[in-house]
């Protein structure tokens, strides 16, 4: 056997030596460590790439030779129970740890300065090589408890890396949310894990498919306890990849650095729980009840995700939803049993959706240098437009991102895309409307995402957003230090302003990022005065070059999953690569394809994504600064008192009302969840005090008093206290005969 498979358990370790590095110099070296804190970068991706190179040999010693490696140790031995240890490389794992790393790579290189002037860069760093660290754990794990480990592991650095700042409020408790929510599949995935080792009395992969097959093919099972026992561990699953109802934490999440964002999003903690399905779905395949469900819970979390999009005006947050509609479209291609579709979406949607996060924290940058450190104002959509003249790079990049979603031809996503809209017309007439008609949704709210950002001129006024910051500032600030007024004349007009320095002790070199002007009044009638604003700049060369790699990718990669067999030449690079996995599940798969039939179905789906964006283009394009509230109504809804007006105005109204309130369901859960949560609480504070602690209280006073009275008939003869106690115990006697009388 290669040594590159028997050392494969050195893949997760190698991104660990980071954060234990790090955490040594600041114990021993804390000044050092500090001082030269942009060094710990270059390790970081020189480990990562390591591990990209080590996948990449893997995954062709994969297609070479179809093979799966597989190596474990006994941990523990007690009587019959055996617990063992190891790592498993196969094609699914080949695949993740090429997505993981290369990702992974680009995110580090891209955050090196993005986060270069945060006061927490050590921290950030050695959060995200545990990450990565975690995750590359989770897709080599061999057996079900090894991955539940890894699952906690993936839980917790998703909660310390969303709650990154953790002194803004809204941060701290959007990373609880996350970690609440996502406890809920995990225990439910908990329960999953024993309840099948109580069936089968293993924790392998391979044993669990063989032995649960053999038993429902004899009738040697409780069927609906095995029923039971695949949806625990569907819901494992359904938390942690964002999927309808435990998909409330996702848009929460963006409270987290960009980086962050666009590692989950991409290629970590989303894609954990369908690496989950792909890793089980030998499991699942053989009971259609749970297959039907998963398919059924990947429609409405791809039609949800979708409608909850169309009217948000974070920037990340409306990104946040596109994640969830197409997490929804790889669970419901799992749910069908197209394995090689769903994992082909996965590969393509990371590195779209990694390039439109690097985009949106390319354009937050730029906006701040405008309005300062404020997300609610960095972060709104209908605070920008216009952007295509200032950051001409970002908003290539960006546009190439949206085009792939979309599902445009060539690019990435429109391959992975067709095929599962194809396999959805073969499964379910009704499923393939629904994915049909998201599709079109999905061209929709890409570009409307686009057009705001991009197109017309910015919608601020520099007065009002001059880098003033209100409120306090917190003790780990994103930007650096808070200054004062003195400080800060730079960037604003009033006297009473606090700013915050973006690059320490330097406030002149925002000038060069900026363009300056000076103008002798501005277009508001009550500022009569001269006003210095700034244009947005485009980001730094480092920024620019892991969002130009990942244009690389999402133009080409879809040639990977593209079947093409003639002459007995087989061109599909991602069949060859899962063909170990594809004939488990489904033995001698055909990989062949009709050109003529792919070429007329595809039609049908370009056709509703360009349709969507003409959609987008008549609503948007033609609102500039005028678009003050992003009120759809405004945008196409003429004034007037004819029924058909009203009936429109009430239609768009209410979906709008919907999309913008996350469709209610946040507001549902705080309401019977948080509030009935909160409401059984103080009952039973209630019981405590006034019910468990008064009877004792009431014990005590009776004793008290009785004691007190007592005292003052005792006379010291013992004779007396005889008879006191003779004459109790008679009235007891009595008692207790009168009880068994009657």
């Amino acid at each position: 056997m290669d040594y590159t498979y028997r050392y494969s358990w050195i893949i997760p370790l190698i991104p660990l030596t980071i954060p234990m590095l790090i955490g040594v110099g600041l114990i021993v070296f804390p000044t050092a460590t500090k001082n030269l804190r942009r060094m710990w970068s270059f390790p970081s991706i020189f480990l990562l790439n390591i591990v990209m190179l080590l996948s990449v040999y893997l995954s062709i010693q994969q297609i070479n030779k179809s093979s799966i490696y597989q190596y474990v140790w006994s941990w523990t031995i007690n009587n019959d129970f055996s617990l063992d240890f190891g790592y498993l490389i196969d094609s699914l794992a080949s695949i993740m740890v090429i997505l993981i790393s290369t990702v992974g790579i680009l995110v580090l290189f891209y955050s090196d300065n993005y986060m270069y002037h945060d006061q927490g860069y050590l921290r950030f760093f050695s959060y995200m090589s545990f990450f990565t660290t975690s995750m590359l754990g989770l897709v080599t794990s061999a057996n079900l408890i090894q991955i539940y480990i890894f699952w906690e592991f993936v839980g917790m650095c998703s909660y310390l890396l969303i709650g990154f700042w953790f002194t803004r409020p809204i941060a701290a408790n959007a990373c609880q949310k996350a970690f609440v929510t996502n406890r809920v599949g995990d225990f439910g995935l908990l329960l999953g894990i024993l309840g099948l080792y109580a069936i089968t009395g293993s924790f392998e992969f391979r044993d669990l498919f063989e032995i649960v097959n053999k038993l429902v093919y004899n009738n040697e099972v409780n069927c609906l306890f095995l029923t039971l026992c695949a949806l625990f561990l569907f819901t494992g699953a359904v938390a942690k990849s964002s999927q309808f109802p435990l998909h409330v934490w996702l848009p929460d999440a963006m409270e987290g650095p960009t980086p962050i964002s666009a590692l989950i999003h991409a290629a970590t903690m989303v894609a954990a729980g369908i690496f989950l399905v792909a890793r089980l779905l030998p499991l699942f395949i053989i009971i259609p009840q749970i297959m039907n469900f998963i398919s059924l819970i990947g429609i409405v979390t791809l039609l949800f995700g979708a409608t909850l999009s169309l009217a948000q005006k974070d920037i990340k947050r409306s990104l946040a939803y596109s994640t969830m509609s197409q997490l929804g479209y790889m669970i419901l291609a799992l749910g069908m049993g197209s394995y090689r579709t769903a994992l082909f979406h996965l590969i393509t949607h990371a590195y779209s959706k990694a390039l439109l996060f690097l985009g949106s924290g390319s354009i937050i940058h730029s906006m701040e240098v405008i309005v300062g450190y404020s997300p609610d104002k960095s972060q709104n959509m209908v605070l920008m437009g216009g952007l295509k003249k200032h950051v001409p790079i970002t908003k290539t990049a960006f546009l190439i991102g949206t085009l792939s979603l979309c599902g445009i031809p060539p690019l990435a996503c429109f391959w992975s895309k067709d095929e599962i809209l194809n396999d959805s017309w073969l499964y379910s007439p009704v499923f393939a409307i629904i994915a049909c008609f998201t599709a079109g949704l999905t061209a929709f709210y890409m570009f409307r995402i686009y057009l705001l950002t991009f197109e017309g001129h910015l919608n601020v006024h520099f007065k009002n957003y001059s880098g003033q910051k209100s409120g306090s500032c917190y003790s780990i600030s994103p930007w650096g230090k808070e200054i004062q007024k003195n400080q800060f004349s730079l960037l604003s007009t009033n006297n009473n302003e606090k700013g915050i320095l973006f690059f320490f002790n330097i406030t002149y070199r925002i000038f060069d990022n900026g363009k300056k002007m000076i103008r002798p009044f501005i277009s508001i009638p009550y500022f009569g005065i001269q006003n210095t604003f700034f244009y947005p700049p485009e980001s730094d060369s480092t920024m620019l070059f892991s969002m130009s790699i990942l244009v690389l990718f999402t133009c080409l990669v879809g040639i990977i999953g593209i079947p093409y067999n003639q002459s007995g030449i087989d061109f599909d690079l991602l069949s060859n690569l899962l063909n170990p996995s594809i004939n488990l599940l489904h033995p001698n798969p055909n990989n062949s394809i009709d050109w003529y039939e792919f070429f007329i179905n595809s039609l049908f789906s370009v056709s509703l994504a360009f349709f969507g964006i003409f959609i987008a283009f008549f609503l948007y394009k033609p609102i500039y600064s005028s678009f003050k509230n992003l009120n759809l109504q405004n945008s196409f809804v003429k004034e007037g008192n004819n029924k058909n007006t009203i009936l429109w105005e009430k239609i768009i109204n209410l979906i709008y009302d919907w999309s913008y309130n996350r469709g209610y369901i946040d507001f549902f859960y705080r309401i019977s969840l948080v509030g009935g949560l909160r409401r059984l609480a103080e009952l039973t504070h209630f019981f405590d005090r006034r019910g468990i602690d008064g009877i004792s209280n009431v014990f005590g006073l009776i004793s008290f008093f009785v004691g007190e009275g007592i005292k003052y008939l005792g006379a010291g003869r013992i004779s007396s206290y005889l008879l006191f106690y003779l004459g109790f115990v008679f009235i007891f006697l009595l008692f207790y005969l009168f009880l068994l009388v009657f």
